[in-house]
């Protein structure tokens, strides 16, 4: 399955009488109101995800900011949003996929493959003519079964035996350690290369051509065998795992990424700019 959905393919789907599970992801970091946003205008049958307490868990000294659920959490809101073994499950947000491609991960992670990001998100939703509801969704509990463990993942503890490419996923500033608005060591792992998860999206916010992104990610060499992506704390790499996936190629997750890498305190930092991008 593709892992995006046009908003056009998505208002055919409805129009043909199938009624997929909508997920509307809406968070921004550092931001709250989420859950404002969702109420104020959302696709008409989604229901709100809270990213920061059903996608992730709480966080330990050594877990990054946000840690990836429970299992048995996940699938008890899975179920909570509605979701069955037959659904198929499109997911969004108002951000470029950034939040959205956390529960596409999550649920690709646990087993659930019919799932796909609403490319463009709900402002080419809007843009094609979709209609917005407004206030809180509540649907009828699902009953789907999830398993764990169905993505690839890189763990602190292999970072220093990875064979492929380490993408850093952040703003380049952030990268070379020129600034650290969120976390408390500046810089990044050494031998990463710097490719923004920006780069992902054109300037409507929409993913780039497959090709193009392609191109993109074997400038890289990031096709080879266990290549990861990591960013601040595991959501925006997400969104590189989602791009290269519907590039056609494989990149495992750095769950914990920085956040958890430099709570470590005999982690080694980089911070030069030699080679951090190609």
């Amino acid at each position: 399955m593709n892992p995006l959905i046009s908003a056009s393919q998505l208002r055919e789907a409805l129009a043909a009488g199938q009624k997929p599970v909508l997920l509307d992801v809406r968070w921004v970091l550092g931001r709250d109101d989420g859950a404002q946003s969702y109420a104020a205008g959302h696709i008409p049958g989604a229901v709100f995800v809270d990213l920061e307490k059903e996608l992730s868990s709480a966080p330990g000294e050594h877990t990054g900011r946000h840690p990836l659920p429970l299992p048995a959490d996940f699938e008890a809101a899975a179920r909570s949003w509605g979701i069955n073994a037959e659904s198929h499950v499109v997911v969004y947000d108002n951000s470029g996929a950034l939040a959205a491609a956390r529960a596409w991960w999550l649920l690709r992670h646990a087993g659930f493959d019919a799932v796909q990001v609403l490319d463009g998100g709900l402002a080419a939703w809007s843009d094609a003519g979709g209609e917005l509801a407004l206030g809180y969704q509540q649907p009828a509990a699902g009953t789907v079964s999830l398993s764990w463990g169905r993505m690839p993942v890189v763990e602190f503890d292999e970072l220093d035996a990875l064979e492929g490419t380490l993408i850093d996923s952040r703003a380049t500033a952030r990268y070379l350690g020129i600034e650290e608005p969120v976390d408390p060591v500046a810089g990044h792992i050494p031998g990463a290369l710097n490719r923004p998860t920006t780069d992902n999206l054109d300037a409507q916010m929409r993913f780039r051509n497959p090709e193009v992104l392609h191109d993109s990610f074997l400038k890289l060499d990031a096709q080879r065998s266990g290549s990861a992506a990591y960013c601040g704390s595991g959501i925006t790499a997400a969104h590189q795992v989602l791009a290269a996936a519907s590039a056609g190629i494989e990149l495992a997750l750095y769950p914990g990424s920085w956040s958890e890498y430099c709570s470590y305190t005999d982690a080694p930092v980089a911070t030069s700019d030699e080679k951090h991008r190609r």
